[in-house]
């Protein structure tokens, strides 16, 4: 269906521009800042609302499973609707579900209202990506904004672990939750002055392809969580798996059938997306893998405290941080799209590689430290490539849908590869504990035995950086990945520029 080109309402391009990339990446740091928050007071959530171990799982699982399966749908709602309609809409209800779990006197509370947070924040951040895309042309604008975006995203995982720390230890658990509605009410009062969008009444979302991709993505996160925690061999683990799949080769046929599809297959007809793609979802689970078995290996290992541990990924963000915003953005002007991205990759190889080397007491200097800072240094070249790769080329009608589909494809590789890292992992401890020699000493075996399976994980991950390495170096091995970008011009509408709206326009189209 034909929608109206973007209308852009804020006033001034370069200071609407720079609006646009403020508000959108804060709401961005609040949605990682409260997915790592959270970690760190479960423990003293499940002292406190006596919680069983099965309960518990959901205060995370159940964010992901909504999330995660909700942002495809979230993504086309924000092109349908209006991006701006439905960030305000998300941030509401994400406050919202943020104060429920504050005040949770009960695990089904807390749990209920996790899920809703998690479909809240489907909501705002295709919404936001797309807002930041539009506003921003390809090209070095472009580059510049989502390289800061994905800085941001690295700022707020990290700044979780350290808050959630300070927070649950002096305030309590509940103020890692009640600390988000007062940042959204800020956030919520520069809204109005970001530009909005409105599509024609014709417009309307694919229900059957939607429900279908929801279910299929929510049953692979379930299948491939509750696998991990109580294994694959168990019915419902393998039931959910089956249909899952299921579900997604019926999303493909209804796609192809339908005449206003949720997600236009064409999308993804281009060489260059599609590598991006698969990047992405193996990009996602070394990210999810390295933070979670690092952390894991300074606590139970090491003995670090929480703070101490969120202290000790602390260069691992600043180096993404600056990698992304002063790096990659200036070598993206110098080199493709492709030799950026196999650079992030190779160096990120490196750094699964020298973790993969960890022993008790090796000390955090020389055995985390190095593999860390290479990890991020390869992180902060790849993801804004791949996030750029994969929304290039898109009109501006589908940006929305293009940005969840970069956010589900992490979402996703983070799931499969965490179940699959975590699973591996244990295997491996459980092994390595049932060969111990009897003589060794209790403490010091437990130590050895963790270390055998994370390392496991370390190396795991190294070989799936080279395997997405090779995934886009053959793909595009052809032509440089801006050529093949320009392959399928967008529309005509793709990029709209941030320019003055009417008077009477701009008071018309406000949320």
């Amino acid at each position: 269906m034909a929608s109206r080109p973007e209308q852009n309402e804020a006033g001034g391009g370069g200071r609407a521009a720079a609006l646009v990339m403020i508000v959108i990446c804060a709401a961005q740091f609040v949605l990682q800042l409260d997915f790592s928050i959270v970690n760190v007071a479960l423990p003293t959530i499940q002292r406190e609302l006596h919680m069983a171990p099965a309960e518990l799982q959901w205060i995370v699982t159940g964010y992901a499973l909504t999330f995660g399966s909700l942002l495809l749908a979230g993504g086309r709602l924000a092109d349908i609707l209006g991006r701006r309609r439905l960030l305000v809409a998300g941030l509401v209800l994400f406050a919202f579900a943020s104060l429920a779990c504050g005040l949770a006197q009960w695990p089904i509370m807390l749990i209920i209202a996790r899920l809703v947070q998690g479909a809240a924040g489907a909501m705002i951040s295709p919404a936001a990506l797309s807002l930041l895309t539009t506003a921003n042309a390809e090209g070095p604008a472009r580059n510049r904004a989502l390289s800061i975006w994905q800085a941001t995203t690295a700022a707020g995982a990290t700044a979780g672990i350290i808050a959630g720390g300070l927070l649950t230890q002096y305030f309590g658990w509940r103020a890692v939750f009640l600390v988000n509605p007062p940042l959204i009410a800020i956030m919520l009062a520069f809204v109005p002055r970001l530009p909005a969008a409105r599509t024609a009444s014709a417009e309307r979302l694919d229900v059957r392809g939607a429900l279908l991709v929801t279910g299929a993505i929510a049953l692979l996160i379930y299948g491939l969580s509750s696998g991990q925690q109580h294994g694959f061999t168990r019915p419902a683990t393998l039931a959910s798996l089956a249909v899952a799949v299921i579900l997604g080769l019926a999303f493909v046929w209804a796609e192809r059938a339908a005449a206003a599809p949720m997600l236009p297959l064409s999308i993804l007809a281009t060489p260059a997306r599609r590598a991006a793609v698969t990047a992405m979802l193996m990009i996602g689970a070394i990210l999810a893998g390295y933070v979670y078995f690092t952390s894991l290996y300074l606590q139970r290992v090491e003995g670090f405290t929480p703070l101490q541990t969120g202290l000790g990924l602390l260069p691992s963000t600043v180096t993404v941080v600056l990698t992304s915003t002063l790096g990659t953005r200036r070598l993206l002007s110098r080199f493709s799209i492709k030799q950026v991205l196999l650079a992030g990759l190779v160096v990120m190889a490196g750094g699964q590689a020298w973790l993969a080397q960890i022993s008790p007491g090796a000390g955090y200097a020389s055995a985390v430290l190095p593999g860390l800072v290479l990890t991020a240094l390869g992180i902060g070249l790849a993801l804004p490539s791949a996030s750029i790769a994969i929304t290039s080329g898109v009109a501006a009608r589908d940006q929305g849908l293009a940005g969840a589909l970069f956010t589900t494809s992490q979402q996703t590789g983070a799931a499969v590869g965490l179940a699959i890292l975590a699973t591996a992992a244990a295997a491996r401890t459980a092994a390595a504990a049932r060969t111990a020699a009897a003589a060794r000493a209790v403490a010091a075996g437990a130590g050895a035995d963790l270390t055998a399976g994370y390392r496991l994980s370390f190396l795991i991950a190294t070989g799936i950086a080279v395997l997405a390495l090779l995934v886009v170096a053959v793909s595009l091995k052809s032509r440089p990945v801006q050529q093949e970008l320009s392959r399928q011009q967008p529309e005509p509408d793709a990029i709209q520029p941030v320019t003055p709206a009417t008077p009477p326009e701009s008071q018309l189209r406000k949320c």
